[in-house]
């Protein structure tokens, strides 16, 4: 019996080819956006960390210094020590190739005979002389793929820029390393002997750090920190390593709630097609009752077909979402290289756990949905079984029930977003929630608006119009759930948009309030949200000094530990005379300031600091300083959306009491009166001449470039949301072509009695645009309500930041035409089929 009942299922599926070939697109593509996001997200951070953990290598922990980097002799005299442990100087920084896609790579200068202990580049193949590395200066090496990608020899020039300024290094060797992990970090990296990397990177006389292996635990690091001089600080390797993971974990966790919206919308398309599945062979599901076969065997015959549809559907998804990984893994490191961090990926990492994840919430999502068809289809007693009607009339008579179920998953998803914790879990399942419970809501509301709209219809389009209306509530199990995929994947539309929208708006009030100055100066930078290049010394002041120019300020960027992690410090110079144009969440402006200029142990931090790390104003920071690590008071919280991670701030004054360090990142000049701004911006360039490569911006080029930055970074979400109504389009074309077959009896009646194709065709794409207002007028509350959340939730647990929510009644109106236009064009096929079929054969059919 068993055997007889799966082929009856593998026949079943096979004779409707279309759907089930759109119930498998529907899984292939919600899985597919789920792996690749994870793929491509996971492949940029495991690039980096593989590069960060090679250049590590096997140090415990690492002497750090302040902002500009440590004495050189702070390394001599712990060598000097009767009890020194093995350690290794590093000078580090970036260096970009001007050859090729300009790439970024890590310049790593260090002393070949300490290097043993901590990193062993040496295995494997060399082309080349490695030992010009000591006996010329300028000369690296660097991994053997590398060059063939950038064209490079042994032996050729290498131009590179650090900080806007050329440099030229000579290529020695290449390298060949026995092992995969070290080969693939080296594409990444240039080495070098520390004077060269000191001098290319402007850092002579300093050292990025001292790598050290102690042997003797905490005893050992206890009496080196209290051997230390000022401003040097030890810390363990394994403490640094948890910080990119920490900074991008936000960002990476609004990627894969928004990719699983897709496997959400491809759950209603499973329920579709197994429900029709179900009501299409109710008869012989009824007839196999009668001759005795169980419950248990029908139940597991619903499922088994659900299940195969999941294996076959979820195994093409990860085939497909390997691909579009390919794709996006661009995309998303050009995001990470914006916002966090610079880093290269030059291969998908294939992790078994994502493919792994992938198909266990294919499979999970595929039998979730075939459940409430599969128990529908066991505990359907042999007479009701056989009445179409039957299953129409308990979907109207559950309709109250669902709406009132519905209304209470609204009321706990509420309370769930109400929930005072930062923690992203209880948002993300409120949201999930919101989204379910206005889809319960969708039968009733359905079966009351298209009885009202019958009278209208009819008064505009005849009794086809009457007749499209009272179509949607017969068939009401079937155009439910094709009405609530399509009101999720519009809704979320209008949620990402009006987030989006919103937040555009908020960055642009705040620049236009934040850059009151008319010309911006600043080196370029390998991370475009963190300007932290210096100009070279002495034309600071050369720029300062420009004819045409009123007043000028000046900001340093550099990166300090607050607290024991990383953070950047802005050091801020403001123009003399003029407003300091910052707005705080607490206190009035000029009693923040006061407090600020009158202490050189005070500091402001941006609102994402102080919400994740949990401190408000008069909590103290333990910043660590040249003088070492020092206790600042919190003078005030500004608003700020520059940086996710958060900033702290001081004022010029403040920084140089307790920094050695005094580079410049980047000037603000303020023209003169009467001075025009474009011709200001030439004779800066002008006068900077050919010392170092400059980004000098009026204003609005600023803001625009900004703009640009910020574009960029929602591009994946604009990727998301597409690929999330390609899945709902899907889904109501398999509704709708599901629905039109299952009444191709019913329209070979009024064919029989007089309906032409026209007016069957007409009818039908009545319907399917009665269906697309519908889900066009259902997405919208809940569209605002997605906004709601994502804008004061979402946004804020995750970043920190206050935005302000706008309602766009572009978004809103493109919202109404999405819904429209995917019904018309769903509608088109089944409209066209049912148009054309002969009505002799399907009223034969019985």
């Amino acid at each position: 019996m068993k055997s007889l009942l799966a082929r009856s299922s593998l026949r079943h599926l096979g004779g409707h080819p279309w759907l089930t070939a759109l119930s498998l697109l529907g899984i292939a593509m919600g899985v597919a956006v789920v792996v690749s996001i994870d793929l491509a997200s996971g492949s940029a951070l495991r690039a980096f960390e593989q590069s960060t953990d090679v250049v590590a290598g096997r140090a415990t922990h690492q002497i750090m210094g302040g902002t500009s980097g440590l004495p050189e002799g702070v390394y001599t005299a712990l060598k000097l020590r009767p009890d020194a442990p093995e350690a290794a100087p590093v000078v580090q920084g970036f260096v970009q190739v001007e050859a090729g896609n300009r790439r970024t790579l890590t310049l790593l200068g260090l002393d070949p005979f300490e290097e043993a202990p901590f990193r062993d580049f040496s295995t494997g193949n060399a082309v080349g002389d490695v030992g010009e590395l000591l006996t010329k200066p300028g000369t690296v090496v660097m991994g053997a793929k590398t060059a063939r990608v950038l064209g490079v020899k042994a032996g050729d020039t290498l131009p590179v820029t650090v900080m806007g300024v050329r440099r030229e290094l000579r290529v020695s060797a290449l390298l060949s390393p026995a092992q995969e992990t070290t080969e693939q970090a080296l594409e990444s990296l240039l080495i070098c002997d520390l004077s060269t990397a000191q001098e290319v990177l402007g850092q002579q006389g300093r050292l990025t750090r001292v790598d050290l292996k102690l042997t003797d635990g905490e005893a050992q690091a206890a009496r080196l920190r209290a051997a230390l001089p000022q401003g040097a600080e030890l810390v363990q390797t394994s403490g640094r390593a948890g910080t990119v993971e920490q900074m991008t974990r936000a960002f990476r966790t609004n990627l894969t709630a928004l990719s699983l919206l897709a496997l959400v919308v491809g759950m209603f398309l499973i329920y579709n097609t197994m429900t029709f599945s179900v009501v299409q062979r109710r008869g012989m599901l009824g007839r196999l009752r009668a001759v005795g076969v169980t419950r248990g065997e029908l139940f597991g015959l619903v499922l088994g077909e659900a299940l195969v549809l999941g294996i076959v559907g979820t195994t093409a998804g990860l085939l497909l979402g390997i691909l579009m990984a390919s794709g996006l893994v661009g995309l998303i490191t050009r995001t990470i290289n914006d916002l966090y961090f610079v880093v290269n990926v030059r291969r998908l990492s294939l992790e078994p756990f994502t493919l792994f994840k992938g198909l266990g919430l294919g499979l999970g999502a595929t039998v979730l949905a075939a459940l409430v068809p599969a128990w529908e289809a066991a505990h359907a007693t042999p007479v009701t079984a056989l009445r179409r009607s039957t299953v129409e009339d308990a979907s109207h008579r559950k309709a109250p029930r669902r709406a009132l179920q519905g209304l209470g998953l609204l009321a706990l998803s509420v309370g769930l977003l109400a929930w005072p914790t930062q923690a992203l879990t209880p948002a993300y399942a409120g949201l999930f929630g919101v989204m379910m419970g206005a889809a319960l809501l969708v039968p009733w509301v359905t079966e009351k608006l298209t009885a009202a709209a019958a009278r209208p219809l009819g008064a505009l389009f005849g009794p086809l119009g009457r007749m499209a209306a009272r179509g949607v509530t017969a068939s009401l199990s079937r155009t439910a759930v094709a009405l609530a995929a399509l009101m999720v994947a519009v809704a979320t539309t209008v949620g990402v948009g009006l987030m989006v929208s919103s937040f555009r708006g908020t960055v642009v009030a705040w620049l236009e309030s934040a850059l009151q100055a008319d010309v911006f100066v600043s080196p370029p930078s390998l991370v475009a949200r963190r300007g932290d290049s210096a100009l070279v010394p002495g034309l600071e002041q050369k720029l300062r000094t420009t004819p045409g120019v009123a007043a000028s300020g000046s900001i340093r960027v550099v990166h300090v530990r607050v607290n024991g992690v990383d953070t950047d410090l802005l050091a801020i110079d403001f123009a003399k005379g003029h407003e300091r144009s910052y707005r705080f969440k607490e206190g009035r402006a000029e009693d923040v300031w006061r407090r600020v200029d009158a202490s050189r142990d005070a500091v402001l931090v941006s609102e994402p600091f102080a919400f994740h790390r949990r401190v408000r104003a008069g909590d103290t920071l333990r910043v660590s300083t040249d003088r070492g690590p020092h206790d600042f008071r919190v003078a005030g919280v500004y608003y700020d959306y520059g940086s996710d991670v958060g900033t702290v701030m001081m004022p010029r004054a403040t920084y140089e009491h307790w920094y050695d360090d005094r580079g410049v990142s980047g000037l603000s000049l303020i023209a003169a009166p009467g001075q025009d701004v474009d011709e200001l911006v030439s004779r800066v360039r002008d006068r900077a001449g050919g010392e170092q490569a400059l980004n000098v911006r009026a204003n609005k080029a600023l803001r625009q470039a900004s703009l640009e930055v910020f574009d960029r970074t929602f591009t994946i979400t604009q990727v998301l949301r597409l690929l999330a109504i390609g899945v709902a389009f899907v889904g109501v074309l398999s509704a709708l072509m599901s629905l039109q077959l299952e009444r191709a009896r019913e329209f070979a009646v009024l064919r029989a009695t007089g309906l032409t194709p026209g007016q069957l065709w007409g009818m039908v794409s009545l319907q399917t645009g009665l269906l697309g207002l519908l889900a066009g007028l259902f997405s919208i509350p809940l569209g605002l309500a997605l906004a709601y959340v994502l804008v004061h939730v979402i946004n804020q647990r995750s970043f920190g930041w206050t935005l302000q929510l706008v309602v766009s009644p572009g978004v809103v109106g493109q919202a109404m035409l999405l819904a429209l236009v995917a019904a018309a064009l769903a509608g088109l096929y089944p409209a066209w089929r049912m148009a054309r079929a002969n009505p002799a054969m399907a009223l034969r059919e019985e």
